[in-house]
């Protein structure tokens, strides 16, 4: 059966509208790097060692990574300093590197401006924290060029990926096909399965980043490496 025409694009946010994975080394090594001019005495990598350590066993959406870092070093390590000093410092300059460095990848607004311009409705199916999402997308500065009611945070939603009633919800609560809307991230397992599931157009995009050389159970329906790819892709095909 003929698909309907394409009428929507949604996309993820991590490593795919920013390099998610090249941010967070360098806020967490510029955390590690505030609390020893503060005084921790640690060697740098094996602090940035032990702090990957608990993110993997907590979620980076925990709220006490460095608390959780501090108890798990040697007394040694933080005798005679305030533990809070030290804490503050590594979230000021996680903060800071925030402001510094989140920004989207060249491509990303002048790819979504030209989807804009096709009448295309746009906008987002993330994973993680509503407000911590959400901030990403205001630092991005893609909000302007993406519909308002078109923003779908799993917490808010109360579903999460892989989950595909996420991408169906989104769908729905647009009162779109999901035959008719294609979605765009890098994960195979996360993004591109669950919305094949459901039948959207998919197009897995591979920056470099840390699922590049992962596979999911199929395929999806483009392969790009930029947006621009896939905006010429939807000039061409998607008239």
């Amino acid at each position: 059966m003929k698909k309907p025409p394409l009428a929507a694009v949604f996309l993820d946010i991590d490593d795919t509208l920013y390099s998610t994975t090249e941010f967070a080394r360098k806020a967490r090594e510029n955390s590690i790097a505030a609390m020893i001019r503060q005084g921790l005495r640690v060697d740098p990598q094996r602090c940035y060692e032990e702090l990957l350590e608990v993110i993997s066993e907590f979620s980076s959406n925990y709220e006490h990574h460095y608390e959780k870092l501090l108890s798990r070093l040697p007394g040694s390590a933080t005798r005679g300093i305030n533990p809070a000093v030290l804490v503050a410092a590594a979230v000021v300059a996680y903060h800071q590197t925030k402001f510094r460095e989140l920004h989207p990848y060249r491509d990303v607004i002048p790819a979504l401006r030209a989807l804009a311009r096709r009448k295309l409705l746009l906008g987002v199916v993330t994973s993680g924290l509503a407000v911590k999402q959400a901030e990403k997308l205001i630092r991005l500065g893609v909000m302007p060029i993406l519909d308002p009611r078109a923003i779908f945070i799993s917490e808010q939603i109360g579903i999460s990926k892989p989950n595909p009633k996420l991408y169906l919800a989104a769908c729905r609560r647009l009162a779109l096909s999901p035959e008719a809307a294609l979605y765009v991230g890098d994960d195979p397992r996360m993004d591109i399965d669950p919305a094949n599931r459901i039948g959207m157009r998919t197009a897995r995009i591979r920056r470099g980043g840390r699922h590049d050389n992962e596979s999911g159970a199929t395929w999806p329906t483009h392969e790009i490496r930029t947006l621009n790819e896939l905006a010429a892709i939807v000039k061409d095909q998607y008239r």
